[in-house]
């Protein structure tokens, strides 16, 4: 399979009708040409295996200054690539997944910074992922030749490309900061996943960013969450052409996996009433046809939208992203905080529940595992964040029930907690989790003014953590 950038992160916005136009017209980043760098030093992962090598590929936006204090990280959602403003020729129709974003005089104005989006690995965009070439199978190819005088083709990862966290993907942009010479990020951004990975640059690299924006994101997901991820890797892993991963080699593909796999993500990113306004009940033919075809609007959309989906992703990617999304934990290497009042507390718990009767205990147990659970997450994010040293802006949607408001909530408390410095605004939109993709005043105003004012000095910062 050979995937293209098609802008098929969550959802897809309305753009000029080509380059051409767009070049003209005010805020366009114009023709832009992506770039690849090869890292030839091995990588190891989280899960314990190395890549050999690896590639990122990525595009730039405006202009690096000449201490290098105006660069802008930006980083993409689970099914979002490196494109992520302008076109790539003058007849290409679809502009990048976040251009009323970025651009001159936009939210993230290229006239003041200049902007960075990679492809993390593991995608299907153009960095080493599973649609790559192995290089193991091209030294087994090259000693298949020599030995046997046989030409064994060299083959892609397929299933074979090891699983990646969150961590692993801000690892190698690190790693891509310090080839560009970027060692101090003016701002980090992402929504979504994105904002998962920008939460996470903030404690594993906090000398590296002065400012981070986490936009329609989690802590970690949530089990309801983590249970739409299955359902959709089901989907891929039960279709007969999957055939464990290696459809590729077999000249198959999963398609009928992936659409249901969209079509399911796609739901959680809608709202009821953005779906009910926009199909209703409305029938695509006019009446009921007694069949298993295409009979409502809403069937035809989710079809049509995951028909478009299983054209420009890879099936194995899609499997890889989800279980990074369920892997996600920025509080993992910071236990102890959380381990020891957790115990202090269920402790406590555990005592009381022997005086209470048989009655009113199922009632009680659930309260108190609530509870219990609730302070161990603040606790837990509060160790996590105690030793970050950037300002935070915090942003949700008020119809957005994938990640859910109170989920950005309980990041701002435990910031708060810390005494990070941290804004946070809940817009109201009506578009479900997919609003962070949307040109929405407020929500733009709001980027737009926090990377442009003034930074808190860190003599600032520390002061508000001490007290």
């Amino acid at each position: 399979m050979s995937a293209r950038s098609d802008s098929t992160s969550e959802h897809s916005t309305n753009h000029a009708t080509n380059a051409t136009d767009a070049v003209g017209s005010v805020g366009s980043v114009g023709i832009v040409t992506p770039q690849t760098f090869h890292f030839a030093e091995p990588l190891t992962l989280e899960c314990n295996r190395t890549l050999p090598s690896f590639d990122l590929i990525f595009e730039t936006y405006g202009t690096l200054n000449s201490d290098k204090s105006n660069a802008i990280l930006i980083c993409h959602a689970l099914s979002g690539s490196h494109h992520a403003a302008g076109f790539h020729s003058d007849d290409d129709k679809k502009a990048g997944w976040w251009d009323n974003m970025i651009g001159p005089n936009k939210a993230i104005d290229t006239n003041q910074f200049f902007v960075v989006c990679v492809n993390n690995i593991g995608s299907c965009f153009g960095s080493t992922g599973p649609t790559t070439i192995n290089p193991e199978t091209v030294n087994s190819s090259q000693k298949s030749t020599n030995k046997n005088n046989e030409n064994s083709e060299p083959q892609v990862y397929g299933p074979d490309f090891p699983l990646v966290t969150i961590k692993d993907w801000v690892k190698t942009q690190a790693m891509l900061s310090d080839r560009l010479g970027i060692e101090v990020w003016h701002a980090i951004v992402g929504g979504s996943m994105g904002g998962m990975q920008a939460m996470q640059w903030s404690v594993d690299y906090p000398e590296r960013l002065k400012r981070c924006v986490v936009i329609a994101s989690t802590p970690k997901l949530s089990a309801q969450n983590i249970a739409f991820n299955e359902v959709a890797r089901q989907s891929i892993l039960s279709d007969p052409d999957f055939k464990d991963g290696r459809y590729l080699q077999a000249g198959t593909y999963p398609r009928r996996g992936l659409i249901l796999a969209r079509m399911v993500g796609h739901i959680t990113y809608l709202t009821d009433d953005a779906m009910k306004a926009k199909f209703g009940r409305d029938l695509k033919s006019g009446k009921f046809m007694y069949g298993y075809d295409v009979e409502f609007q809403v069937e035809s959309y989710l079809r049509y939208q995951g028909e478009r989906f299983s054209e420009n992703f890879d099936a194995n990617t899609y499997l890889l992203m989800t279980k990074a999304l369920d892997y996600f934990d920025p509080t993992r290497d910071y236990p102890s905080a959380a381990t020891l009042e957790s115990a202090s507390v269920k402790a406590e718990s555990t005592e009381n529940q022997t005086e209470k009767t048989l009655e009113n205990s199922a009632h009680i147990d659930n309260a108190d595992n609530v509870n219990v659970a609730n302070e161990k997450e603040l606790s837990a994010l509060k160790a996590a964040f105690a030793h970050t040293q950037c300002q935070y802006l915090v942003v949700s949607f008020t119809t957005d029930w994938r990640f859910a408001p109170e989920r950005s909530q309980e990041i701002v408390d435990a910031l708060m907690a810390t005494g990070k410095p941290v804004s946070y605004i809940n817009v109201d939109a009506p578009h479900g989790h997919d609003s962070f993709l949307f040109d929405i005043p407020r929500y733009m105003g709001a980027v737009k003014g926090f990377l442009t004012a003034p930074f808190i000095a860190n003599n600032m910062i520390a002061k508000g953590a001490r007290s």
